[in-house]
């Protein structure tokens, strides 16, 4: 007999019946929050969540542009509005008067409404458009034509001069003929010049004058002088070959053009210095022989900056005016012998003037003293005299000239301090 017949195991309860359903238990409610949660979690398992924060901040912004916008706009529709009523009721309450009124006004007493302004037709501009009179006109700037004056002041340069009334230097020059004579350094206060209108020059009519060779002597065509405003002559009834001209009338040559007077000595040589007898009583009458230049030059005196007029063919000033103190030395620019020492009869003062020997020649002027002689050999950066203010000088300086083979040449091509 085995164990298992021996002792059988306990038989479970058999369910009544085999189709016995187990009935189900209904899970909890879940709260919203962890609805919530397991939402975003979906959301962001998926990587949405980053994206749909920028497209909401974005429309956000965009509706907050718009309604500003529209809040705006009305606005200002909403001042125009007003803007327009203003005068319209302006109009209806001038009409009312200032007497007292009520609620209720009697239609017979009721203000006019002012009528509309009548329709403009072409008929009414046939004539034109009018214009309407302006209580202020400008005067629109005319160009000058007549010549004015005016007084040299203290400090006064043909170039100053020149451009303040924007004229050419050698319009001050050709303008006042007789009262500077072709020379800047004739220039002093209190003088009266005349301002030509336009570059030119300034003629005084002579008995007995061509107009024909008047015209060409300045280089300028007949009729550009009769037609000139400022020359005040008829030009239908002028006659260039027999212009009807009193002595001494003064004629605006608009462009015209001539040469300068040369005040400076003429071009003396050891071999002639007698050619500056008529310059003044420093000529040198007799032929010398002495030191020759290298063709080297120096500075000509211890300052070393302009006082005065710099080099300018166009003002007739071939030299340049140094500055200096009265008695401040002044040295040879080159050696060579004296051809001319004494004073000068056409502006210069007293002056000196050497000759090189090899065609150069250098000029010294307004000196105030003197400390060589004629025919005297003098060497390179020896003293020839002192810096000062003598003939036509309005103060103490150099006035200093170079020569070349029988020209002038700019200084500045040659020295420099």
């Amino acid at each position: 007999m085995s164990i298992a017949d021996e002792y059988p195991l306990a038989e479970e309860d058999e369910p009544e019946s085999k189709n016995y359903i187990q009935p189900e238990v209904p899970e909890p409610p879940q709260s919203p929050l962890i609805t919530e949660k397991k939402s975003l979690g979906v959301v962001g398992t998926v990587g949405l969540i980053e994206p749909a924060v920028r497209f909401g901040t974005h429309l956000l912004a965009i509706l907050l542009v718009i309604a500003v916008i529209l809040g705006m706009r009305h606005f200002y529709l909403s001042a125009q509005v007003v803007d327009i009523e203003l005068p319209q009721r302006a109009v209806f309450a001038a009409s009312l008067g200032t007497g007292n009124t009520s609620s209720s006004i009697n239609q017979d007493n009721a203000p006019a409404i002012p009528d509309m302004p009548e329709l403009v037709t072409e008929e009414q501009f046939s004539a034109g458009i009018p214009r309407l009179a302006l209580l202020r006109t400008t005067i629109p700037q005319r160009p000058r034509v007549d010549v004015e004056t005016y007084i040299v002041q203290a400090g006064d340069t043909v170039f100053g001069i020149a451009e303040k009334f924007g004229l050419k230097p050698e319009t001050i020059l050709w303008g006042n003929r007789e009262i500077l004579n072709d020379d800047a350094h004739n220039l002093f206060p209190g003088q009266e010049l005349n301002i030509l209108p336009i570059d030119g020059v300034y003629h005084k009519w002579s008995a007995g004058e061509n107009f024909q060779k008047v015209a060409e002597f300045y280089d300028v065509d007949p009729q550009t002088v009769v037609e000139y405003p400022g020359n005040k002559l008829d030009v239908y009834t002028f006659d260039i070959n027999n212009p009807p001209l009193e002595p001494n009338n003064w004629l605006i040559i608009p462009g015209g053009k001539r040469e300068f007077v040369n005040w400076g000595p003429p071009v003396i040589t050891r071999s002639d210095p007698a050619v500056a007898r008529t310059y003044g009583p420093g000529y040198c009458g007799q032929v010398y022989d002495g030191a020759v230049g290298a063709g080297g030059f120096v500075w000509p005196t211890t300052a070393t900056y302009l006082s005065g007029y710099d080099y300018s063919p166009a003002t007739n000033h071939y030299g340049i005016d140094i500055a200096g103190d009265t008695g401040n030395p002044v040295f040879a620019a080159d050696s060579g012998v004296v051809v001319y020492s004494g004073w000068s009869n056409f502006g210069y003062g007293y002056l000196v003037v050497l000759d090189h020997g090899n065609g150069w020649q250098s000029l010294y002027a307004h000196l105030s003293s003197m400390y060589v002689s004629c025919g005297q050999s003098v060497f390179q950066a020896a003293s020839v005299g002192a810096v000062g203010s003598t003939g036509n000088s309005s103060g103490s300086h150099l006035h200093f000239e170079m020569m070349f083979n029988g020209g002038k040449v700019n200084p500045w091509d040659f020295v420099s301090p």
